[in-house]
């Protein structure tokens, strides 16, 4: 078990780098929209989520407000994360189709999911300087091991997984494919609601993306 890994995943949800984001999350829980007032906030940075042995590595934006930083748990709780889970259930690396609540059965199998900022942002938009706090975590896990696939929810990710591997990054779109070393990287639109309502990701096009990840 990649004991780098572990500590990137115990170190996490302690995080103070960003003054703004802390802040941030912590008003969220206080200020929740109606439909979750009652509920129990996580309201840290959120750790990466999946199998420390993984040979497969997911990277995303960050947490949703009233998503992740509500559950404590990568993508859970949100509208992405319907997406996102059900895609990997249906490529057999994900032992359910959706992920409510962190004390869920949900298991990922030689896969895990981190973020290029594990704290919620306004707007979901966290700044460079905020990416840059917390690239020291996604360089952590990414350095951990030889991964034979990295796949990249969105622009930025797809750019700090490059970054972190001090690679080039080709320019980003779905479906673009680089390499470094055996190490796969494939890009895929972030499934947030801003694509999924638009058309502009389709069910089709993440599996699709999924399974090039997984394969090769």
């Amino acid at each position: 078990m990649s004991s780098e890994i572990l500590r990137v995943i115990q170190s996490i949800p302690s995080c103070e780098r960003c003054e703004r984001l802390r802040a941030w999350c912590r008003d969220v829980a206080a200020n929740p929209p109606k439909r979750h007032i009652g509920e129990r906030y996580w309201a840290k940075p959120v750790p990466p989520l999946g199998d420390p042995d993984a040979e497969f590595l997911i990277v995303g934006l960050a947490p949703a407000a009233n998503g992740a930083n509500r559950t404590g748990r990568m993508f859970t709780g949100d509208r992405s994360g319907d997406w996102l889970f059900r895609a990997l259930h249906k490529a057999g690396v994900c032992s359910q189709p959706e992920s409510i609540d962190i004390n869920d059965s949900l298991l990922l199998t030689n896969a895990l999911i981190v973020a290029t900022c594990h704290c919620a942002p306004p707007d979901n938009k966290p700044t460079i300087e905020e990416i840059r706090n917390c690239s020291v975590w996604l360089k952590a896990v990414i350095h951990a091991k030889k991964w034979r696939g990295i796949l990249c929810l969105g622009g930025i990710a797809w750019t700090e997984a490059h970054r972190a591997l001090n690679a080039k990054a080709p320019k980003f779109a779905h479906g673009v494919i680089s390499m470094d070393g055996n190490t796969k990287l494939v890009a895929s639109y972030h499934p947030s609601q801003q694509n999924t309502f638009t058309g502009r990701l389709t069910e089709p096009m993440l599996d699709e993306a999924i399974q090039t990840w997984l394969t090769g």
